[in-house]
């Protein structure tokens, strides 16, 4: 069977026509037996999402935006509608994030998915649509209280320099700079007392060295003393140095209480009268006797009588 020109041609231009659909399909990266699937997501301001920007799950790309257009009921809501290829099942409380990848690309749209359980999302449901604030929205919170801090501490020093500011006031200034003078004055004399000091241990540095030997000496002798002390039993001397003073005490104890000879001596003034009258009664006889040995004393070869006592030996000896 012979097949005509025209149906030879007519093939070849139903051949180029597929080719042509194909090939257009796949560069829009879309495939013709693909089967995929379109989610949306609601918006106030997309941040600079287009159409064709990549759909990720978990930064693998399965899908691309095409399409965003304004709400029909809503007003000032934008609607993106996301086509994904990849059959991957997730939460309809999924979210829908658009986010920033890096600081060259553009923005991107990332499907953060949620397993809790929930109906799974079909093709055509909405999901939670969320804007991420970036790496430079990340920056602006770690900037901003930063911001603060720099702000505050700028109040505080333009206080701080208004403050020295009058404190530097010129008479202020010239009792600083007096007191420098004077500081300075004072290490000058430091400084050559501190030399005169230097060259006076110089000079004495023999005689220094001699008083620390004598005071090591000194000590080593003081150590050896204590050694002897402590080798000679002090404590039981102490003792004993101390049973002799209780004993002395009782014994002075005893003299104030009229105990014993002394005490009594002390005591009893009618004794002591006594003793003083006898005193003197002996005092005047020893007196008589010197005076008049005669009296008392008397010697006869002829048997001589003897004198009769007189009143004025007795009168003398009772003055």
């Amino acid at each position: 069977m012979k097949v005509s020109r025209e149906v030879k041609t007519g093939v070849i231009a139903v051949l180029i026509i597929i080719l042509f659909i194909w090939g257009y399909s796949f560069l829009k990266d879309k495939s013709l037996t693909s089967k995929s699937r379109y989610f949306y997501a609601e918006y106030e301001t997309v941040e600079g999402l287009a159409i064709n920007s990549p759909v990720t799950i978990n930064g693998l790309k399965v899908g691309k935006i095409s399409n965003i257009t304004f709400h029909n009921l809503r007003k000032g809501i934008l609607v993106a509608e996301m086509e994904i290829d990849d059959d991957v099942q997730f939460s309809k409380n999924s979210i829908a994030q658009i986010y920033s990848p890096d600081f060259i690309s553009g923005k991107s749209l990332r499907v953060k998915i949620v397993y809790d359980g929930d109906e799974i999302a079909k093709s055509g449901d909405t999901l939670n649509g969320e804007i991420s604030s970036g790496i430079f929205g990340m920056i602006n919170e770690q900037i901003g209280p930063l911001q603060t801090m720099v702000e505050h501490f700028i109040q505080h020093s333009d206080s701080v320099m208004q403050n020295v500011n009058r404190l530097l006031n010129p008479e202020n200034q010239k009792n600083i700079n007096e007191s420098l003078e004077s500081l300075n004055a004072t290490l000058v004399k430091f400084k050559g007392l501190s030399y005169k000091a230097d060259h006076l241990l110089s000079a004495n540095n023999e005689k220094i060295d001699s008083i620390m030997s004598n005071a090591n000496v000194s000590m080593l002798k003081i150590s050896h003393l204590t050694d002897s002390l402590e080798k000679a039993n002090l404590s039981a001397t102490v003792l004993k140095l101390q049973n002799t003073l209780d004993g002395f005490n009782r014994l002075l104890d005893s003299v104030e209480n009229g105990q014993g000879t002394i005490g009594l001596l002390m005591k009893d003034e009618a004794l002591y009268n006594n003793l003083e009258g006898a005193s003197k009664e002996l005092e005047a006889l020893l007196k008589d006797m010197k005076e008049h040995p005669k009296r008392f004393v008397h010697f006869s070869l002829f048997g001589k009588k003897e004198k009769p006592y007189e009143e004025e030996a007795a009168v003398q000896l009772k003055q």
